[in-house]
């Protein structure tokens, strides 16, 4: 996103639009009206000002009017300065605004090329920097920098509050558009303004994008015959090359095992359920999801077991979040192994991904993540059954203390 360009990018126009149109956008609008248009030939102009909802038993919502709607996307076309104005953008800036009408930042329209990015993002390879953004008091924060990706490099740390991308402030950014203007392609660069704990003023950090592909585990014997598993996210790939790090890991005979969730920012539900598995044993639960009016679903082990019998610990920090907050907390819950390190981020809810016939998508919260206890790991997280923090000097040191207490309690 270049700022010597004088007309406006897509994604810069998109931001202006968002700001105005989620104010006025209601409930249902534009698929309501304009599929009737394109369906039924029925004209804007013909469309009555004011619909009867007879679907809600609300008062304050059955009577709306939808002329506020069209006033507004006509003032828009007849008024804005750089005019004409894509009417493909205004749609898909309304359905965006009507996502946002639910206040949660993990509910979002994606318009095609949005989803196209974020499909690719989920199947492990991407143009960008490599960090996982979240809001947390609606403010826009740095939950994990995947490692040995240019943000990673560049010494982004979870828990870093972006300010400012490009030079363009953060105050009120929805996650989508925040995500579209700090990817874009490779080789070009991106400058974050981020505000770190500790720091009074405001880090300038520009960072060349590249081709990330998500390597999601690792592992090593360390020093005492303890097997260190570094799980960077729970993507589609994830499981098949634990399975393989298992099947080698069990040949060294270690003491014990440190599963390292730290910085990793979660993935697909399915694949951390799975993972629980090789710890926990068969048909006890890994998590409950809570759909709200008492319906509730819940994930239990259906095989694995491989590390059942192997002392264990969790590591975990503040860029711990979501399916990897789920591992941890159900390992916790059923006393197979201690956590240690600093208290995870607290992404606790469930999405759903309903994709569109023009390539849109809308990603949805259904529900909200359980432990196996009925602890609630929304915007709470996980606390640590030791807490180890690590320091800024601990780190340009190379030192890691949540490691070296974890090899500790194992061997002693």
């Amino acid at each position: 996103m270049e700022n010597n360009i004088r007309k406006p990018s897509k994604v810069q126009r998109y931001f202006r639009f968002y700001s105005t149109l989620v104010i006025i956008i209601i409930a249902f609008l534009s698929g309501l009206l304009i599929g009737a248009w394109k369906i039924n030939g029925v004209a804007v102009s013909q469309v009555g000002d004011v619909v009867i909802n007879k679907f809600s038993n609300d008062p304050e919502t059955q009577e709306i009017d939808f002329g506020i709607f069209w006033e507004t996307w006509r003032t828009i076309q007849n008024k804005y300065y750089d005019r004409p104005v894509s009417e493909k953008d205004l749609f898909y800036g309304a359905l965006l605004g009507m996502s946002a009408g639910v206040q949660d930042p993990y509910t979002v329209f994606f318009d095609p090329e949005i989803s196209q990015d974020f499909n690719e993002q989920i199947n492990g390879t991407f143009e960008g920097i490599g960090i996982e953004i979240g809001l947390k008091e609606e403010q826009l924060v740095v939950i994990a920098p995947l490692p040995g990706t240019p943000a990673f490099n560049a010494g982004m740390l979870a828990g870093d509050k972006i300010v400012k991308i490009d030079g363009t402030g953060t105050t009120g950014i929805t996650l989508d558009v925040a995500v579209t203007m700090i990817r874009g392609e490779k080789g070009s660069t991106v400058e974050l303004g981020v505000k770190r704990e500790g720091e009074d003023d405001i880090i300038e950090i520009p960072i060349v994008r590249g081709t990330i592909r998500i390597e999601s585990i690792s592992w090593k014997m360390l020093e005492g015959n303890v097997a260190h598993i570094v799980l960077s996210d729970f993507n589609e790939n994830t499981e098949n090359g634990f399975e393989k790090a298992i099947r080698e890991i069990i040949l060294e005979e270690p003491v014990g095992v440190v599963l390292d969730l730290r910085n990793n920012p979660g993935g697909f539900l399915a694949t951390a359920v799975n993972i629980a598995g090789y710890f926990i044993q068969e048909d006890k639960v890994v998590l409950i999801e809570d759909f709200g009016n008492g319906n509730e679903n819940s994930y239990s082990v259906e095989n694995g077991e491989d590390f059942v019998d192997y002392p264990m610990i969790v590591l975990v920090n503040g860029g711990t979040a979501s399916a990897s907050e789920i591992v941890a907390g159900a390992i916790q819950d059923h006393k197979i192994g201690r956590v240690i390190g600093e208290q995870t981020f607290g992404k606790g809810t469930v999405q759903e991904l309903k994709e569109f016939a023009d390539g849109s998508s809308l990603k949805i919260t259904v529900a909200e993540w359980l432990t196996p206890d009925g602890r609630s790991i929304d915007k709470e997280g996980i606390t640590p059954d030791v807490i180890v923090e690590i320091t800024q000097e601990d780190i340009e040191s190379e030192i890691d203390p949540q490691l070296n207490k974890a090899v500790e309690l194992l061997t002693e």
